[in-house]
């Protein structure tokens, strides 16, 4: 499936789960589309085991509009990212213009902290799902789940039906 002319936006902080951020990056590219790794102040991050991701552009200097969807890959990293306003604004936004919105493990700390999850049908790593009921998710345990234009899911084990559902969403 082509998603080309389609622009995707990865979130980034130190300490993110490294596979969940690169597969989706180069699946993403591999179906056609364009992606940019949004930080918040920093110019590289680093993953759980110390590899380097560059960032394209700071959350701060783009808006919603400049995507078709927006990526939070888990690790320890969402709780930084929701330290940011740009990135759960933009998260935020993304959501109430019905662009996707992906997350993954942890990630769905991101969409707490955005308000996104109130009636949605949701998953996550299993240690944040009462954070996620807490926030109106309705939480199931499940490889992934698409509620409207939320996508979410729970390990990198998920990644290839994650990414498939992102692709999918964008087609």
């Amino acid at each position: 499936m082509s998603i080309a002319n389609k622009h995707v936006a990865i979130l980034a902080e130190d300490n993110y789960q490294e596979l969940e951020l690169h597969y989706p990056h180069l699946r993403l590219i591999e179906a056609g589309a364009r992606v940019s790794v949004l930080g918040a102040g920093e110019k590289t991050y680093h993953s759980s085991r110390g590899y380097p991701v560059t960032v394209d552009a700071d959350a701060s200097d783009v808006t919603a509009d400049d995507f078709d969807a927006v990526i939070i890959p888990g690790g320890m990293a969402p709780d930084r990212m929701r330290q940011h306003k740009s990135m759960v604004g933009l998260v935020r936004d993304a959501a109430a213009a019905g662009k996707p919105v992906a997350w993954i493990c942890h990630g769905g700390w991101v969409a707490v902290s955005a308000d996104i999850l109130r009636g949605k049908k949701a998953t996550s790593f299993k240690s944040i799902a009462d954070d996620m009921k807490n926030a109106g998710a309705s939480w199931v345990d499940e490889e992934v789940v698409v509620d409207g234009n939320l996508i979410s899911s729970r390990t990198p084990a998920d990644l290839p039906a994650f990414c498939k559902a992102i692709i999918d969403a964008l087609s």
